[in-house]
């Protein structure tokens, strides 16, 4: 039994039940001396005792509560102001506390992981029943490791509150480790923090320009790093836009044939009734006036932002409708896959035999193993009628008639989809995205955008043994970029050119904000498990603290 208390510094004197389910271990402490907290003088002389029950670590599943009988000694000095004092069994628990010292570490541990609230409910699942609020106290009261001087960081923000505050995260990238938290993510903040850490060497960072004065300002001789990540991604969002502008152009590109396109498929959607149609052409409406007022306005001067709070529209929006030189009309959705794409073969050769007839045709089809309604047969087979069905009943067509137009748009993909086929590599693409890069190539612009930004992203993703020449094929890329006649690549040129250094950095190094990513996950992960409502101290201790 002694071996299973294991109290630190005292002797076990016995145990017994307490409750249903509880137990208590008494206690006292080893050696009869102790020292005057006041004085310092060792003394023997015993005054009296008293007793204290701070709770424990359970044993076996029972909650486990000491009963340690602690001495209260006299001081022999007859200088000191104490004439009692009691003695102390530090290894074991604080004065005054109402726990030991390893029931609260361990207490401490789970509001770590989990919080206060969902820390409480496992304590009590564990037979260490504490509130919530004392958990995170407990969190509070752990000491933060030793700080060593960091030579290799990353910076990001994070969203305390998304599109409102903003903070800021630095992490080791040696050591894997995030550092801190800064409260924002203004230029003054981040210099601040560098100023008292004078041996960083390298900074990896996103491409924000108020992180790369702060780190121009504050750590003079660091290198800058930009992440390659941002930089595709940059250059996705550049892609997309100019593909935004270009769209109508690029749909009105003659269609390629595919050999190895199917021919059991439909090419179109089924017909719309008629109040669908107008719901249609009341949302075109209002995009196009949308579009005039959001285009007339960023031609006389004003900014995307201002434009977004005039309008009520969303800054992405905004900036799609001014850089289109004309209404960017919505994609052309690709058709989906159908139950009577199987029997198109059947369909069409009936059909061509003079077989207009929906129920004959739905049951040679269901006699094939067609498992689908009539229904769909029939508004198959609306299309494609040579005159009126005579057994139909007369009523009014709901159906909207097509649009008369001069040249049927082609199907492909929307702007954003472009954007990723563009930048995707080439050995992944599947036939049909492929045909797509080949459909849009017929462009001149087009062409000449998807040479440039596969170019570069190539570059980007040979990072490495491959990488020793980065430096100038980056200059001769950046160099051509900037006279390619393309409005977006041209700003996206100038934009890298303006923070070179740190993209050659990027092209020549392996370090990168990958680290830094992790850790501002893990972050969120930490307050919305806290619901939002955990202050900024809190999320730092327990992401510092965090395994």
């Amino acid at each position: 039994m002694p071996q299973i208390s294991m109290m630190p510094g005292c002797r076990f004197n016995g145990i017994r039940r307490e409750g249903p389910s509880g137990l208590t271990i008494s206690l006292q402490k080893r050696h009869k001396v102790a020292r005057c907290p006041q004085c310092r003088r060792r003394s023997t002389t015993v005054h009296g005792y008293y007793h204290r029950r701070p709770a424990d670590l359970p044993i076996a599943g029972r909650p486990v509560r000491l009963d340690l009988r602690v001495r209260r000694y006299v001081c022999g000095n007859a200088g000191c102001r104490r004439r009692t004092f009691g003695e102390k069994v530090p290894m074991l628990v604080a004065p005054s506390a109402q726990r030991t010292k390893r029931l609260a570490k361990a207490q401490a541990r789970t509001g770590i992981a989990l919080g206060g609230a969902a820390g409480s409910r496992l304590s009590r699942q564990m037979a260490m029943p504490v509130s919530g609020d004392t958990i995170l106290r407990l969190v509070r009261l752990l000491p933060e490791p030793t700080p060593s001087t960091p030579t290799i960081i990353g910076v990001d923000d994070w969203a305390m509150k998304k599109r409102l505050r903003y903070g800021t995260i630095i992490v080791d990238l040696q050591r894997h480790r995030p550092i801190d938290l800064l409260p924002d993510r203004t230029a003054e903040t981040v210099i601040e923090w560098l100023g008292s850490r004078p041996g960083i060497e390298i900074v990896a960072r996103d491409r924000s320009t108020e992180y790369r004065r702060a780190i121009t300002i504050g750590a003079r001789n660091a290198v800058q790093i930009a992440d390659r990540w941002h930089l595709l991604h940059n250059t996705r969002q550049m892609v997309e836009r100019w593909a935004a502008g270009a769209y109508a152009r690029l749909r009105r590109l003659p269609e390629l044939s595919s050999p190895k396109a199917t021919k059991t498929r439909r090419i179109k959607a089924f017909r719309r009734l008629r109040s669908d149609a107008d719901v249609a052409s009341e949302s075109r409406t209002r995009r196009l006036m949308q579009y005039n007022d959001a285009r007339r306005r960023y031609l006389a001067g004003e900014a995307i932002m201002a434009i977004s709070r005039a309008t009520g529209l969303s800054p992405t929006t905004v900036r799609k409708f001014a850089y289109a030189d004309t209404f960017p009309e919505r994609a052309v959705r690709a058709t989906p896959t159908s139950i009577i794409d199987p029997y198109l073969p059947l369909l069409r050769s009936r059909l061509a035999n003079g077989c207009e007839n929906g129920l004959q045709l739905w049951r040679e089809c269901r006699d094939l193993g067609y498992g689908g309604s009539a229904g769909q047969i029939h508004r198959w087979l609306q299309d494609h009628r040579t005159a009126p069905s005579k057994h139909a009943p007369h009523r009014t067509d709901d159906t909207a008639p097509p649009a008369p137009r001069t040249q049927n748009p082609v199907s492909i993909p929307s702007p954003k989809q472009l954007a990723w086929l563009i930048v995707k590599a080439p050995e992944t693409r599947s036939i049909e995205e492929a045909n797509a890069i080949l459909q849009i190539s017929q462009d001149r612009d087009a062409a000449i955008l998807i040479r440039i930004v596969r170019r570069f992203v190539d570059l980007v993703r040979r990072v490495g043994t491959k990488a020793h020449d980065a430096g100038p094929v980056f200059d001769d890329w950046l160099l051509g970029a900037k006279r390619c006649g393309l409005r977006p690549v041209e700003t996206f040129a100038a934009g890298l050119q303006h923070d070179g250094d740190a993209v050659r950095a990027a092209l020549e190094t392996s370090w990168s904000s990958a680290q830094v990513e992790g850790q501002v996950n893990k972050l969120k992960l930490l307050k919305r498990s806290m619901y939002g409502r955990g202050n900024l101290e809190l999320l730092r201790r327990r992401l510092i603290l965090a395994p």
